[in-house]
């Protein structure tokens, strides 16, 4: 593709990036470009990702995407996915020993914002649903029953087959530069050059470097690895209908996985970017936790584990739009947890805001303003990232 013109040139094929160019196919020339081998091998590889309406649900970004998520998963387009995206599993969360007058109040702002509400479950019940948890867990839980599994790799590889049946070019194992010069941005690799004048950062945990590397000022974006580990369930236990259980404090989490219990004790150690490992002392936590929880599960070896980076901006929204001072450059990173849930929603967004729609109000009938995730929200002062007031 030596000396060749495209519209738009997205670095990046995770998640991010493989949804925003399978957007943008439809409308303009897009080449995608991924560092390793495969697109994919990073956090969007290594997430075992649900659809939660509740998290971080007071956030009205996040909630938004979200919710205007939701259809694309539901129902995307013909010949995407041989089977559904989501299915439906259902949070309880616990609250052991916590004082509950204060959750009430979050969960009365939550069921204000949300499209199902969060119930009240009582101990009864919630030993119901789940027989094997331990007698210290046992109590008054949120229950919302509106959260599903969703298979990441199918959403994944159907957005690649969808940019690639739309006429996209994807190259992989090409370790990208960019420079701007006389209102075009030359991207180079290895055995490819091409001038463009939109280049989009979804390189995820690198995207602050990618971003340094191409002269434009980085955003303060911060990954944080996370672990979780894939555990035999207590003897004679039958998980397939287990809900995903998360401790209130976001102490651990667990939830059934292919006839495995996959536990975390929901980590988030700052990282730089890496092919992130876990730790001993993480995966050592998540076993503690798990067996804190549940009767009758007694660990002897753990079959396997994995960690992977979650980035997230200064504020924790995402950050999807133009930079404010780089002409061309295109951020949509720091998603933080909600990469995958989010997706559908981001790509479209990104996708309307690269066309240059002159306003947007919505996305797919649910209100959103695009100052809430715009790069223009931080300012660089004295060699710091700093956010601005929204």
């Amino acid at each position: 593709m030596d000396n060749n013109n495209v519209d738009v040139v997205v670095v990046g094929a995770g998640m991010a990036g493989a949804s925003v160019a399978a957007h943008l196919a439809s409308r303009c020339t897009v080449l995608l470009l991924e560092k390793e081998p495969m697109p994919g091998m990073h956090a969007t590889g290594r997430s075992a990702a649900s659809y939660i309406p509740s998290y971080r649900g007071l956030d009205p970004s996040l909630c938004a995407l979200t919710q205007a998520s939701r259809h694309f998963l539901e129902s995307p387009p013909t010949g995407f996915s041989e089977h559904s995206l989501l299915k439906q599993r259902g949070l309880l969360t616990l609250f052991g020993q916590a004082p509950w007058a204060a959750s009430e109040q979050q969960r009365s702002a939550l069921n204000e914002v949300l499209q199902s509400p969060i119930e009240v479950l009582d101990g009864e019940q919630v030993r119901h649903r789940l027989p094997e948890l331990s007698q210290q867990w046992v109590g008054p839980a949120w229950w919302e029953p509106d959260v599903h599994d969703i298979d990441v790799n199918a959403l994944h590889h159907g957005y690649l087959r969808l940019f690639q049946r739309r006429g996209g070019v994807i190259e992989t194992s090409k370790d990208v530069s960019a420079s701007f010069a006389n209102g075009l941005w030359r991207v180079e690799a290895e055995g490819l050059s091409v001038s463009t004048p939109t280049v989009v950062n979804a390189a995820g945990a690198w995207a602050d470097q990618f971003a340094a590397q191409c002269g434009v000022a980085p955003l303060g974006l911060t990954p944080k690895r996370r672990t979780a580990i894939l555990i035999d369930p207590p003897a004679n236990c039958n998980i397939s209908s287990w809900p995903l259980v998360l401790a209130h404090d976001e102490s651990f989490y667990f939830k059934p996985d292919a006839g495995l219990l996959l536990v975390s004790p929901a980590d988030e150690h700052p990282s730089v970017p890496c092919d992130a490992q876990p730790e001993e002392i993480d995966k050592a936590y998540a076993a503690d936790f798990a067996m804190q929880a549940l009767d009758g599960l007694n660990l002897t070896k753990i079959p396997h584990s994995w960690a992977g980076l979650r980035t997230f901006a200064p504020d924790g929204r995402p950050v999807v739009g133009f930079d404010a001072i780089s002409p061309g450059f295109f951020w949509c990173a720091g998603q933080g947890g909600h990469g995958i849930q989010i997706a559908p929603a981001v790509a479209e967004l990104a996708a309307e805001l690269i066309a240059g729609s002159p306003s947007i109000s919505s996305i797919n009938n649910v209100p959103f303003d695009p100052e809430w995730v715009s790069p223009a929200r931080f300012t660089v002062t004295n060699n710091k990232t700093m956010a601005m007031p929204i």
